[in-house]
């Protein structure tokens, strides 16, 4: 069983990666668990790069960087070339499949290959691709429990953004093991 989660989410800015790092930081915080979360983008912001790191842990933290990662969520093919060969042997690899044509070059990982720009716009919230992906990295890892990553969906869409909750937490459930 992993007790500490060492993350790296990458896309293009604008993909919502940042959000789905920040939720993971959120629920782990939820669930009293020790968190760090760093985002790092390019100048460009929206369609340019931006990824961020995400350890989620058991045990204190000793540093927020990480050298190597035990899951990786690609939703660009740049993200996916750029990262994969970070993922420790056996550890998760999940891709935006609406997006990421190729198909990853390494065969000691466990590959989970999701159609989240679809899944999304299936329930008429193309926005919402990086919360069906998120959706998708709980319900395989079972790192975090979906209640506390929909208790932090409820931080993140309040005040202007309160309408678009409903729609967010539909996402996190539309991927079906």
């Amino acid at each position: 069983m992993i007790t500490t989660w060492k993350t790296i989410v990458a896309g293009f800015g604008g993909q919502g990666v940042l959000t789905i790092g920040r939720m993971l930081a959120y629920a782990g915080m939820i669930e009293d668990k020790e968190v760090t979360f760093i985002p790092s983008y390019g100048a460009e912001m929206r369609g340019g790069t931006a990824n961020c790191t995400t350890i989620v842990s058991d045990h204190p933290i000793s540093s927020p960087v990480i050298n190597s990662a035990n899951l990786v969520v690609a939703m660009n093919l740049q993200s996916l070339v750029k990262f994969e060969a970070m993922i420790d042997t056996g550890m998760y690899l999940f891709y935006n499949s609406s997006v990421i044509k190729t198909e990853p070059t390494r065969n000691d990982l466990q590959i989970f290959p999701i159609p989240a720009n679809e899944q999304a716009s299936e329930l008429g919230a193309p926005r919402s691709a990086n919360i069906v992906m998120l959706g998708a990295v709980i319900r395989r890892t079972n790192m975090l429990q979906l209640d506390s990553v929909e208790s932090a969906l409820s931080k993140e869409f309040y005040g202007s953004k309160a309408s678009l909750l409903s729609k967010n937490i539909e996402a996190l459930y539309a991927f079906e093991q």
